[in-house]
């Protein structure tokens, strides 16, 4: 049964979705706050950033996915392109930050629609979001895509409305709303947003559930980037504006702290259920992509082979999305937003190093995008991850040194 091949069942509209639903609740519900306490009003120029360094490991991963329409994304890759150890680092990287991902977006859920409660019961609450979202990727990728449709177009009519309301008019405006601009931070920040730009994977990951995916999944990443980006710089202008740095940067819900400043406060109790139904979003499509690499790692015999299994009837990798979602739920019940945002950065830029390393392997004739881009991809990775908190650095350079330490464990016994 772990060579049943998925059924190929998403298209370019699904697969924009997908990707849609992976960043918004992430960078605009859980990302911002944490980068402006680092940068000030230098919160535009990092996003500028990250969103540079993301467009080339877009193009990078898309043009790899084109030629290897395969579920694992930059593992496999990195596997046929600059050896096995590689892809198996690649891959470890993604599951352990996008793991932490999964835990982040389901703190911000319990955050958002549970603001008031204590600490137990906000654990029961996310273990019971995590089962919940398990429960529905397990029933197959279309319904997992379908109900993704319907959060992402939700959440965007509720980040419309926001922007409306915070751009309104009234008193409540900050001063100098980017008088404070710490230029030392700018790089810490673009670090950190990463986390918000990183959803697109989970399109690659999916290259065995996309239709026609040598023209989709390229397609389909610079498309649902470009949107994301939209939404992030009209959202952070505003904020700035309505808040200013400081209280933008204090905030554990900025957009509902701006909106009930504006002259639509009436509207903050829609802003909370939207910033938990993209969170809902994201941790859906994250469970999604994080259980394909692990299903791909599990085929080459990197993780327990039981973990390869389709499901008969529903198509899916049942038993990895069973187990990465007890890990999710573990984590969400222990740790805290801010430390999971800063490891996942940093585990997910490493992915992507080897994804632009992968890229520059590729010859003409294989589609290869210009080399600059592969180039400033990978250094723009290397320099980001290395300007994180230095907690989350020590932290990350750990869990990949743990992995390639069971790689070679693993090799020496074969």
């Amino acid at each position: 049964m772990s060579s049943t091949p998925m059924a190929r069942r998403l298209g370019l509209g699904d697969a924009v979705f997908l990707g849609l639903g992976s960043m918004i609740g992430a960078g605009v519900f859980a990302a911002f706050a944490p980068a402006a306490r680092a940068a000030g009003a230098g919160l535009l120029p990092a996003l500028a950033l990250a969103a540079v360094v993301a467009y080339c490991n877009a193009t990078s991963s898309a043009r790899l996915a084109a030629r290897y329409p395969e579920s694992g994304g930059t593992y496999v890759y990195g596997r046929e392109r600059l050896g096995e150890f590689w892809g198996f680092l690649a891959g470890w990287g993604f599951v352990t930050g996008k793991t932490a991902s999964c835990a982040a977006m389901t703190l911000t859920v319990v955050a958002y629609a549970a603001p008031g409660l204590d600490r137990p019961w906000r654990s029961v609450l996310a273990v019971a979001v995590v089962a919940a979202l398990t429960g529905v990727n397990y029933r197959g990728v279309h319904r997992s895509a379908l109900a993704t449709r319907v959060i992402v177009t939700i959440t965007l009519v509720v980040l419309a409305l926001s922007v409306a309301a915070i751009s309104s008019g009234g008193t409540a405006f900050a001063v100098t709303p980017f008088a404070e601009f710490r230029t030392g931070g700018v790089l810490e920040a673009a670090g950190l947003l990463f986390f918000a730009f990183a959803g697109y994977a989970r399109l690659a990951t999916l290259g065995e559930e996309v239709r026609d995916p040598a023209r989709t999944i390229p397609r389909a990443i610079p498309l649902a980037l470009g949107l994301t980006l939209v939404v992030y710089a009209a959202l952070a202008v505003v904020l700035l504006v309505r808040l200013g740095p400081a209280a933008l940067a204090a905030s554990a819900d900025p957009i509902a702290a701006a909106v009930s400043g504006s002259p639509w406060p009436w509207l903050t109790p829609v802003v909370r259920a939207g910033a938990a139904l993209a969170a809902l979003g994201s941790l859906l499509a994250l469970i999604l992509g994080v259980s394909r690499t692990t299903l791909a790692m599990a085929r080459d015999g990197h993780l327990p082979r039981f973990l390869a299994v389709i499901h008969p009837r529903f198509g899916v990798p049942h038993r990895a999305e069973l187990t990465v979602g007890a890990i999710v739920a573990v984590l969400a019940a222990s740790i805290d937003l801010r430390g999971a945002i800063g490891f996942s950065s940093f585990a997910v830029l490493a992915y992507y190093a080897v994804a632009n390393s992968a890229a520059l392997t590729l010859r003409r004739d294989e589609n290869r995008a210009p080399r600059v881009i592969g180039v400033v991809g990978l250094l723009g990775c290397v320099v980001l991850a290395f300007s994180l908190p230095w907690t989350s650095v020590v932290i990350g350079c750990g869990v990949l040194a743990l992995g390639a330490a069971a790689y070679g464990v693993r090799r020496f016994r074969r």
